[in-house]
């Protein structure tokens, strides 16, 4: 994978450039005895607004096994706790860490002319959405498209943004 800057750089220029649009990543480094990891931290602005925000967007799919206790009440979770779960289910962005610069590297590669019928299988987040929204590539019909048929509202969103 390429730094994340020069893969910044390649989205940017699929992106209107009439949009005061951004899109962040940054990896956090988490020392402890036991080890260290990164927590990865991917965020988009539209006109001064966090519009995409992982993984604090996407904590709620955090939804425990049957048979674990029940998420507490401040956010804390009991279940984390529970050592028979995989380390995907006690700590997914473990294993995310890269997914979501490998959907953005995806969709770049992907020819204008496939977006619409292309089906990205591991974006998860619904990313490709927004990025579809912000794509300079795609004419006024395609937005008004997609914005009859979602109903994601970062990417409704970024289409008012854009005029439509």
């Amino acid at each position: 994978m390429k730094p994340w800057s020069k893969l910044q750089k390649q989205l940017y220029l699929l992106v209107d450039p009439n949009l005061d649009f951004q899109i962040h990543c940054n990896a956090y480094r988490m020392k402890s005895q036991r080890g260290t990891t990164s927590l990865p931290r991917y965020w988009i602005v539209l006109n001064k607004e966090i519009i995409f925000d992982y993984p604090k967007d996407f904590l709620s799919n955090l939804i425990p096994r049957e048979g674990s206790r029940e998420l507490r009440p401040t956010g804390t979770s009991s279940w984390l706790l529970n050592r028979d779960l995989p380390v995907e289910d006690l700590y997914p962005y473990y294993t995310e860490i890269q997914d979501i610069s490998c959907v953005i590297r995806e969709y770049i590669d992907t020819p204008v002319n496939e977006l619409f019928g292309k089906t990205f299988e591991d974006d998860k987040w619904r990313l490709t959405d927004i990025l579809k929204a912000a794509d300079k590539r795609l004419g006024k019909n395609k937005l008004i498209q997609i914005k009859q048929e979602t109903s994601n509202k970062s990417v409704l969103k970024v289409i008012i943004a854009r005029g439509i």
